[in-house]
C-alpha cells in the first residue's frame, strides 16, 4: 500500500514538472495582472481571467461584485456528487502593490528565483489551485471530496466584502487550505495564526493661545502621550500579545494648545481570552487629565487561529503527503492575519500552502521555482486525501 502510494506521490509530481513551464507562464500572466486592493477595475481582470480558466476545467463560477472592490470569484465543478463532502480552497488576488508597479519592480526570472509584486503573496498560490486541479482532471484522477474556490480581492485590507461568503462556506466544508506563502525561506506551514485588532483613540481637548492663555486649555495631545504609555505596558511578549500605536495625529497649530489628536493602535494575540481580554483594557481606558475627554472605536477584526483538533489533524496529513514528496515540513506560527482566521472558527484549515519564497510586501518579493511543482503537488496530494484522513 506504501509503495502504490508513493508511486502516485511520483506520478503527480513527475506531472507537474512537465507542465512547469506553462505554470510559470501562467503565474506570469497573473502577476502582469496588477491587482491592488483598492483597485476595482484591475481586481476584475485578474478575476475574470481566472474564472474562464476555472470554466475549462469543468467548473461553474459566480463572480459577485463588491462595493468598494471588486469582490470575490466563486467556483464549484458543473458536475459533482451533492452526497460528497466539500472541501474549501481559499486565496486572494488582491496586493499591497499599486498599479505600474511593474515599471520599478519587473517581472524577473534569475535562476531559480522569479520575482515580481505579489508573486509569492500571493499569486503563486492561485496558480498553484489551477494546476493541482489541471494534474487531476489529466490524471482521471477522483478528489473524494468536492472542491470549491473562493478567491477575493480585498484580503490585505481585512476581508470586510468578503468575510461572510468564507464564513458561509466554511461552515460547510470539511477542511480548508488556505494558499497563503509558507513561512521563511524553509516554506514552514502556518499551523496557527496571532489575531488581529484595530483601535482608534480620538482624545478631546480644550483650545488655548499656547502663549497667551495656556492654562485656559486642556491639550488632546498631552493626554494621548499619557494614553500611549499606558498602551504600551499592556505588552506581554512571553504570552504573544503585542500592543502597538502605529499612527498618531493632532493639534492645529504650534501656538495652539492641541483640541484633538488621535492615534491608530494595532493589536496581536495568540489565543481568543487574550483578545477579549485585551480589548477590555483599551475599551476601558479613561482621561489622565482634567477637561478632556477620550474616546475609543475598534476590536479584534480577525479572531486568532488556534491548534484546534481539526487544524492538527490537517497538520499531520500534511506532513504524511509532503513526506512522500521528500519534503520535511515544519509548522511554524504566523504573526500576521488571514482568511484561516474565519475559516479556522467553522472547520479544520491548514494554511500556508503556496510556494516557498520570501519577501511579502517588500521590493525583493520573490518565489524559488524548484519548489512551484513540489509545493503544488503536495496541494494535490492534500485534495485528494479521503475525509478525516490523518
Amino acid at each position: 500500500m506504501t509503495s502504490k502510494v508513493t508511486h502516485m506521490a511520483d506520478v503527480i509530481l513527475n506531472q507537474l514538472k512537465s507542465r512547469e513551464k506553462e505554470m510559470v507562464d501562467f503565474l506570469g500572466k497573473l502577476v502582469s495582472l496588477e491587482s491592488p486592493s483598492r483597485n476595482p477595475k484591475s481586481q476584475y481582470q485578474i478575476l475574470m481571467f481566472i474564472g474562464k480558466t476555472l470554466r475549462e476545467l469543468g467548473f461553474y463560477t459566480l463572480h459577485v461584485p463588491g462595493k468598494e472592490t471588486g469582490g470575490f470569484l466563486y467556483a464549484r465543478p458543473k458536475s459533482r456528487d451533492k452526497t460528497k463532502a466539500l472541501q474549501l480552497m481559499i486565496g486572494h488576488c488582491d496586493t499591497v502593490w499599486e498599479m505600474n508597479t511593474l515599471k520599478d519592480m519587473p517581472l524577473t526570472k534569475d535562476g531559480q528565483t522569479m520575482k515580481g509584486p505579489g508573486i509569492y503573496d500571493m499569486k503563486a498560490g492561485l496558480t498553484q489551485i489551477i494546476f493541482a486541479l489541471k494534474a487531476i482532471d489529466e490524471l482521471k484522477l477522483t478528489m473524494p471530496l468536492t472542491p470549491v474556490i473562493l478567491i477575493n480581492s480585498d484580503e490585505e485590507i481585512g476581508s470586510k466584502e468578503s468575510r461572510k461568503a468564507i464564513e458561509r462556506l466554511a461552515k460547510v466544508c470539511e477542511r480548508a487550505y488556505v494558499m497563503e506563502p509558507p513561512l521563511g525561506l524553509t516554506g514552514k506551514l502556518k499551523t496557527a495564526r496571532k489575531g488581529l485588532g484595530r483601535f482608534t483613540i480620538t482624545v478631546k481637548g480644550k483650545a488655548a493661545h499656547a502663549g497667551l492663555d495656556p492654562q485656559k486649555g486642556a491639550s488632546a495631545i498631552v493626554e494621548l502621550s499619557h494614553q500611549v504609555q499606558h498602551l504600551y505596558a499592556m505588552n506581554d511578549f512571553d504570552k504573544g500579545i503585542t500592543v502597538n500605536v502605529g499612527m498618531i495625529e493632532g493639534g492645529v497649530s504650534p501656538n495652539v494648545i492641541a483640541p484633538e489628536s488621535k492615534a491608530v493602535v494595532d493589536v496581536r494575540v495568540l489565543n481568543k481570552k487574550d483578545g477579549e481580554q485585551i480589548t477590555k483594557q483599551i475599551l476601558a481606558l479613561k482621561p489622565t487629565l482634567p477637561e478632556v475627554e477620550v474616546h475609543i472605536e475598534g476590536g479584534i477584526g480577525r479572531p486568532p487561529m488556534e491548534h484546534t483538533a481539526g487544524n492538527r489533524m490537517l497538520w499531520k496529513l500534511a506532513k504524511a503527503k509532503g513526506a512522500l514528496l521528500g519534503l520535511e515540513l515544519e509548522e511554524a506560527t504566523a504573526g500576521g492575519g488571514s482568511d484561516g482566521n474565519t475559516t479556522s472558527l467553522y472547520t479544520a484549515t491548514l494554511d500556508g500552502l503556496g510556494t516557498t519564497g520570501d519577501g511579502a510586501h517588500a521590493q525583493h518579493e520573490h518565489i524559488l521555482l524548484n519548489e512551484f511543482p513540489i509545493r503544488t503537488a503536495l496541494l494535490t496530494l492534500l485534495m485528494l486525501a479521503e475525509a478525516g484522513d490523518n
